[in-house]
Formats: structure tokens, C-alpha cells, sequence
């Protein structure tokens, strides 16, 4: 029997997978906690990777494995290896400054034109404007900048603090896709970019197609071998599509502490509007891709209010009508990324004696998260990018009310895959590609949700709240030269 192991090193935690290579079933697993922050020592993430693999029984039994993990998050390193400062993860706000003057400076339009991304907050290239405007000498110490899969897959390799061989630090496409210096028509960096944002030129990470091998893990790391197959690994979203088999015409709402609507493309996308950005997924196609801060995190706010559980929320959710009577939530508890709101507060529209209910309220809570969402699946196919499916995952998934209001909003099947680690799949899939020359076909188990009548109403009032407020996105903005933008800073 042939294993091999998933390794996600997510925003919350790492965790672990090992299947069998042929039939992708499940033989072990281990998880271990990343620290609540949003500024992380790297350090963090790599004694969580070892402790979830011992917490799965060791990895030596493994003929290969390979690393996802959160995307954009960088990390800093020095000439010899070590880590420079502590991390800023690609949830952090504290960089929104950054994102105006980088926009502002060359304009919104030409970062889309360029690497296909309306640059935000999570981007990489925002954290490196970000070091260059807060810590100079961290700054000048920098010679390398990876993310975090790129860094603990060098890790693995048994490079890092005092053998420092960039050489073999290594990317895929759907990582470099979410550096905001990266170009999804050429394949290559865009290195005046990182120069303009950091100050100075760094050295990056070399990128590896879908079924390369990385290389092969070092002596001496605990609870892992010598030798084991290192797969290129790839960013959270590109694992999981890999892990479902996403095809042209699919779409996937993935419901965890953020939201993230995905579709597949032949061709990269340029979406003037900002919504979404044209990254790259881990087959060498590209995953078009919106995504919110707030998903999960706004059921958990109605429990909160309401003083019950998530299944008291779900059936208190389905005794109201669609629109829940008028009550119209915009969830932006923590800020906005989508739309680009930082300091945005949640706010609850359309409240009245009659309607102002326990289920209206439960209601209203979960149509605000699902309607932020759809608005990523319209923009979607503004780009020319079919839906013609959708597929649920993450944690809120399970919540049947959840399932039943989004079919009352979407006008396409909705398919709810078997509760699973995708992302970790998704991985333990590339470790199998690396290993054998192909990928593995795992078919995920799905099951069709039935639908329910369509219902205008819900994103009506969504939008309705959202231009109550000036919410809605600017008018979208053309390409511009760098030609003219050198011009117009030369005019200044």
C-alpha cells in the first residue's frame, strides 16, 4: 500500500492527512493550533506542521506529501536564511494604507491590467509596501520573500536559518498568483512591481509546474523521514478545486471564517470592477476568485445575539419567508475586502415592530452571508466565465437552512460535496502527482441539494441596503499605460 500525505498549513491551523495513493481513502490524521494573531512568527507555522505530524502518527510510512496553505501571507528573509520579523497575515487591515498608495501611484487599473489582481490588503505585494513604510531596517535586512507553503516546504527540505540556498526555494502558479507581482498571461514575475512597492529588488521563488517534485525531505526532522517525495505544492483555493475536480462551468462556495467564490478558466481574467482576481489554479488553468472576511463568522455573531446553537439558528432561519420580512443584515463585522471596506462596521436595515423577529433575525443573518457572496458568483460571470454548478463546502455548508436559502438565490444546481479537508486532500493529490507522474482520481462524493422557488427578493434588498449606504463599488476603471502613468507622476 502506497500513502501519501496532505499538509495544510491554514490561517487557523496545520493539519495533516495521509491516504492511500490509489483509492484516496483516509488512514490517519493530526491537526495542531496556529496562534490567534494576525502578525505571526513563521516559527509558529513550522513547529505546528511537525506537532500535527506527530499528532498523525509520523509521516514514516509516506512515499511523498506536499504543502498548501493561506495564501499572500509573506515571509521575510534574510542572506542567510533566518527569518526577518514577524508576519502579517493576509487578513491583517493594518496594511490598508498601503493599499491606497499603491493604487493610488499607479493606478487600480493598471495592477489588474498587469497581474490581473484589484489590489486589496491580502496581497503580498500590499505587505511589502507595508515593511517598506513601517520597518526600514527589516526592509534592508530582506534579500528573500516567500509565502508561508513556499517557506515551510524549504523548511522541509532542510534549508533555512544558517543554510540558505534560494536556489531551492520554490513556488507554483496559484501561489505566485496571489503576490500582486505576478502576470497570469506570461507566467512570469513581474519584478518592477516588487521594486516599486518594496524599494529594492529580493529574490523570489522559482516556480514549479503542477506535477513537479520540489525536492525530497531532509535528515533529522521529527516524525518525518529522509527522503519522502516533496510535491510543488500550491495556495488553499487551487488544493481544494484540485481536491473536487473542479472543471470549466463549476463554481464552489467554500463557508469558513472568510468566504471564497471560485470558478475555473482556460484564460486568466481582468476584472476592471475589483471584484475578483485572476489567480492561477494547481492544474495550469486559472481559478477566477472573490473573496469576503466575513462568512462563518456572521453565524456566529446571530448566535450570539439570539442565545442558541447553530442548529436553533438554522431552524429559526427557516421558519421565515425569503427577505425575511424585510430585514436586510450587511455582515461586515470585521470590515470589508469584498467591497473594499476596512473600517466598515456590520449594520441591519429595514427593522420595524412587525418584522423585528427571532426567525426574521436568524434569517436575515444567514441571507446578508450568502448574498455577499453571490455577488461574487455575478461578477464571476461578468468576466466571461461560466457558472453552471455550484459547489458548497466549509463549515456553514452543513447548516440545512444555509443549503435551502441559497438555492432560493442561485438559478443553478447546488451540490454539496461529503463534509471533508479539501485543501488537505487537495494536497495529499499533489503529493500523488509528484510521486507517479499524475494525479490521482479521487472522485468526491456529492449529493444534489433540492431546490427551492427562486427568490428575487433576498439580493434585492441586498443591494438596496448596500446603495442606502454608498456600499456599491465604483464605476469600473480602464487599463492605463505605463507609459501615462510615468508621465502623470513626472507631471507631479
Amino acid at each position: 500500500m502506497t500513502l501519501v500525505a496532505g499538509i495544510d498549513s491554514s490561517t487557523q491551523s496545520c493539519k495533516v492527512e495521509v491516504r492511500e495513493l490509489h483509492t484516496g481513502r483516509l488512514i490517519r490524521e493530526g491537526r495542531a493550533p496556529h496562534p490567534p494573531q494576525k502578525i505571526v512568527d513563521p516559527e509558529e507555522w513550522w513547529q505546528a506542521l511537525l506537532l500535527a505530524v506527530q499528532r498523525a502518527g509520523g509521516l514514516h510510512d509516506v512515499s511523498a506529501l506536499s504543502v498548501s496553505g493561506q495564501q499572500h501571507t509573506p515571509v521575510f528573509l534574510d542572506q542567510n536564511g533566518a527569518v526577518v520579523r514577524d508576519s502579517p497575515l493576509w487578513n491583517d487591515t493594518g496594511s490598508h494604507p498601503q493599499v491606497v498608495a499603491l493604487n493610488s501611484e499607479l493606478g487600480s487599473g493598471e495592477w489588474v491590467r498587469r497581474t490581473g489582481l484589484p489590489i486589496t490588503l491580502s496581497d503580498t505585494v500590499v505587505k511589502l509596501r507595508w515593511l517598506r513604510d513601517t520597518d526600514p531596517e527589516s526592509t534592508r535586512r530582506t534579500a528573500a520573500v516567500a509565502v508561508v507553503h513556499d517557506w515551510l516546504t524549504w523548511r522541509l527540505m532542510g534549508f533555512g536559518p544558517g543554510r540558505a540556498d534560494f536556489s531551492r526555494l520554490v513556488t507554483d502558479r496559484s501561489e505566485a498568483s496571489g503576490t500582486g507581482y505576478w502576470s497570469g498571461e506570461t507566467g512570469d514575475y513581474c519584478t518592477d512591481l516588487v521594486q516599486h512597492a518594496l524599494g529594492k529588488n529580493v529574490i523570489l521563488p522559482r516556480l514549479l509546474g503542477p506535477l513537479d517534485r520540489a525536492g525530497v525531505t531532509s535528515p533529522g526532522i521529527p516524525g518525518i523521514p529522509a527522503g519522502v517525495v516533496i510535491g510543488a505544492g500550491s495556495g488553499d483555493n487551487a488544493a481544494a478545486a484540485l481536491a473536487l475536480q473542479l472543471r470549466v462551468g463549476d463554481a464552489v462556495m467554500s463557508l469558513g471564517t472568510s468566504g471564497v467564490v471560485y470558478s475555473r478558466s482556460a484564460q486568466p481574467v481582468h476584472d476592471y470592477s475589483r471584484v475578483i482576481c485572476s489567480y492561477a489554479d494547481a492544474t495550469g488553468d486559472h481559478l477566477p476568485l472573490g473573496a469576503t472576511l466575513n462568512a462563518a463568522r456572521d453565524l456566529d455573531a446571530g448566535i450570539a445575539v439570539l442565545g442558541c446553537d447553530y442548529d436553533e439558528l438554522s431552524a429559526l432561519a427557516l421558519q421565515a419567508a425569503p427577505g425575511a420580512g424585510g430585514l436586510t443584515l450587511l455582515p461586515y463585522f470585521e470590515g470589508e475586502r469584498t467591497p473594499d471596506l476596512p473600517e466598515a462596521t456590520a449594520s441591519l436595515h429595514g427593522a420595524t415592530l412587525a418584522n423585528f423577529t427571532r426567525p426574521n433575525f436568524a434569517r436575515a443573518v444567514i441571507e446578508g452571508m450568502l448574498a455577499s457572496q453571490v455577488v461574487m458568483i455575478e461578477a464571476i460571470r461578468a468576466c466571461d466565465v461560466p457558472v453552471n454548478r455550484l459547489l458548497l463546502i466549509g463549515g456553514a455548508a452543513r447548516s440545512p437552512a444555509v443549503q435551502q436559502v441559497l438555492t432560493e438565490i442561485i438559478d443553478v444546481p447546488l451540490l454539496l460535496p461529503e463534509p471533508g479537508e479539501y485543501v488537505t486532500i487537495g494536497a495529499a493529490v499533489q503529493a500523488g502527482g509528484a510521486l507517479s507522474g499524475h494525479f490521482p482520481d479521487w472522485h468526491p462524493v456529492v449529493r444534489e441539494v433540492p431546490r427551492a422557488e427562486t427568490s428575487s427578493l433576498i439580493m434585492s434588498q441586498h443591494r438596496a441596503a448596500r446603495k442606502a449606504l454608498a456600499y456599491d463599488p465604483a464605476p469600473p476603471m480602464a487599463a492605463v499605460s505605463p507609459l501615462d502613468r510615468l508621465r502623470n507622476a513626472a507631471a507631479s
